[in-house]
């Protein structure tokens, strides 16, 4: 999970919090400050799937502990083969959000085109 800051309140508003005592330094940060904001660029619809995916995949290692990430996995993996799109994605971007190596994998497993069974 990706965790973002926002820049430290600095200047004489800041009651010491900051060196800024330059007026160009003051108004370097003053910009600064006036360009923070929720700065993720996500859309309103695109942030709340990505709060209900970040949600499940905490309530699904509550339940299986370390091994969420496999879980999830399989899940995925059984929706792909069920032909079941909408939760294939469901459960890979669950196991994005538990194991990004892991969903990977399985997201390049289920793009390369079906190997011949062995003889």
């Amino acid at each position: 999970m990706t965790i973002h800051f926002a820049a430290a309140k600095t200047g004489p508003s800041a009651a010491g919090r900051g060196p800024v005592q330059a007026p160009r330094a003051r108004a370097l940060a003053r910009r600064g400050m006036e360009q923070v904001a929720n700065d993720n660029g996500l859309s309103s619809e695109a942030q709340t799937r990505k709060d209900a995916v970040l949600r499940a995949a905490l309530r699904h290692f509550a339940e299986h502990g370390l091994g969420a990430a496999r879980s999830a996995r399989v899940q995925a993996e059984a929706a792909f083969f069920a032909g079941d799109r909408s939760a294939y994605g469901w459960w890979l971007d669950v196991t994005r959000t538990l194991d990004r190596r892991l969903a990977a994998e399985a997201a390049r497993l289920s793009e390369s085109p079906a190997r011949p069974a062995a003889e």
